[in-house]
């Protein structure tokens, strides 16, 4: 296989590795970035993943640091080294499904939240305006709401549940 020929296989895996890691909500160029630290296996420097991507090394920064706040990327420590290097995490799939589970909860848990507080003013409209028309149209908004409320809580009982297999 000629290295022309290798390199092209290189790139299709990280292209389409790049797409499932998008599907955990991270933005293509931080995928991309992902793919190649995580297809490269060992620690990389922001110099050599500007290179590989062929993006200037700011964007690279930037990438790397939303990456790391993540959990998803971690920085690294080699003897005789000067400059930063990061590595992709080993346990990639504990480490996007913890990261899904926990934004779908505290997303669910925000929106759950909200509908309480909307709740709470229905209740409040409810007991002060309350001539024909109006009272059955916001009976009927109570009683959506709650409808609501317990989806969401459906929801994020069900991701608490979820427990990441190790990977072996």
């Amino acid at each position: 296989m000629s290295e022309n020929q290798l390199e092209n296989i290189h790139n299709l895996i990280v292209s389409e590795f790049a797409k499932t890691v998008e599907m955990f909500d991270i933005s293509p160029s931080e995928a991309r970035l992902f793919a190649i630290l995580y297809i490269e296996g060992t620690p990389m420097t922001l110099d050599q993943m500007s290179d590989a991507l062929g993006k200037s090394k700011t964007v690279v920064s930037t990438g790397i640091r939303n990456l790391v706040d993540q959990n998803l990327v971690e920085r690294v420590w080699r003897k005789g080294v000067r400059k930063d290097l990061y590595m992709a995490d080993a346990h990639l799939y504990r480490k996007f499904m913890n990261t899904y589970i926990h934004k779908w909860i505290d997303a669910t848990s925000r929106q759950k939240q909200s509908l309480k507080e909307i709740e709470l003013m229905l209740k409040e409209d409810f007991h002060t305006n309350s001539n024909g028309a109006e009272s059955k149209e916001i009976d009927t908004l109570y009683t959506r709401i709650k409808d609501m409320i317990t989806f969401h809580q459906s929801i994020e009982h069900a991701f608490k549940e979820i427990k990441p297999i190790k990977q072996s």
